[in-house]
């Protein structure tokens, strides 16, 4: 590197410092100590100044505490700055992550939102197993069964629930059961849009996309990289068609989310996301390449197992025929 390009780097992570230092202070004591705080899955301001807390086995409640409305201007302006964007009337809304947190932060000024609001979401401090999941009463000792049989066949899974249901958490579980009782050298590729998953498997690249390169793109590359088992944080577009077919030629033991509040609504939301694809509806690629569906849910206040379902083929109809394991 020339003494120059030095210079310039330097420039750089000192102006990234500078800015670090500015967004604790906006983000202060109370908001710190959340995110510092293992069980804080999600810290979120909303309109009228008040934050709330998203904590594991809790759910959401009060911080007990506001942020002022000029104080938040300035922070979103902060993440901003870090982010190498802008945030104002006509571009209202800041995404991204910041680094230094491993956190997603999501931001909406005026004149989307009356006031300017966020929710910063953490990565996952641990990594909770199956064995614990059934110990909290979150997954009953036949799901797991099933859960766990599907991994050792190397069955393709699809994880769904509403926002904030626990989906990327057992995700997490499932891929460290996968590296628990599988091949040792097996590798795997993982997909995402912000870095939350982990894998403790000796053999796994993860990748996540930028402006030059959406899910679409990285799942063709991954292609390329002999991937034996493709991960994608959470399907939410066309990329399912390529996921799809690249589970059904040898990738096996694939893993994925998507937004859907049961089982049958998963396939059908993956089949909406397969036609943004510019192709008609495929439900028998989806029932081939679909083994299992294992739905989320937030009940009383905690995230459970609610449905773990087999996909067994397609009717006549269309329509899915589905095997659903009793808890």
């Amino acid at each position: 590197m020339s003494a120059a390009a030095g210079a310039v780097v330097g420039l750089q992570e000192e102006r990234s410092r500078r800015l670090e230092g500015k967004l604790r202070r906006e983000l202060g004591a109370e908001v710190l100590n959340l995110l510092e705080d293992p069980t804080v899955v999600e810290v979120m301001l909303n309109e009228d100044g008040c934050v709330w807390v998203d904590r594991l086995g809790e759910g959401l409640a009060p911080a007990g505490f506001e942020i002022a409305r000029e104080r938040a201007e300035n922070l979103l302006g902060t993440v901003a700055a870090l982010l190498d964007t802008v945030v104002n009337e006509e571009h209202p809304i800041l995404e991204g992550e910041l680094a230094f947190y491993g956190a997603r932060f999501e931001g909406v000024v005026p004149p989307v939102a009356r006031r300017p609001l966020f929710a910063i979401r953490q990565r996952a401090a641990f990594v909770y197993t199956l064995d614990q999941y059934v110990e909290r009463g979150q997954l009953s000792p036949r799901h797991r069964k099933a859960i766990s049989g599907a991994i050792a066949a190397q069955e393709n899974l699809i994880l769904c629930g509403g926002t904030g249901s626990g989906k990327t958490t057992l995700a997490n579980a499932v891929l460290e059961e996968k590296v628990r009782c599988g091949d040792p050298n097996q590798r795997i590729v993982i997909l995402e849009d912000t870095v939350e998953l982990q894998c403790s498997a000796a053999n796994t690249v993860q990748l996540r996309t930028s402006p030059e390169a959406d899910l679409l793109r990285l799942v063709r590359a991954t292609m390329r990289l002999r991937p034996d088992t493709i991960v994608i944080g959470e399907v939410r577009g066309r990329e399912a068609l390529e996921l799809l077919k690249a589970w059904n030629t040898g990738h096996s033991g694939g893993l994925s989310t998507v937004h859907a509040n049961h089982a049958r609504a998963a396939l059908s939301r993956l089949d909406q996301l397969v036609q943004e694809a510019g192709v008609p509806s495929q439900p028998a690629l989806l029932a081939e390449a679909v083994d299992w569906i294992v739905a989320m849910s937030r009940v009383d206040g905690g995230r459970r197992v609610t449905e773990v379902v087999r996909v067994e083929g397609v009717e006549r109809d269309g329509s899915f025929r589905l095997h659903a394991i009793e808890a």
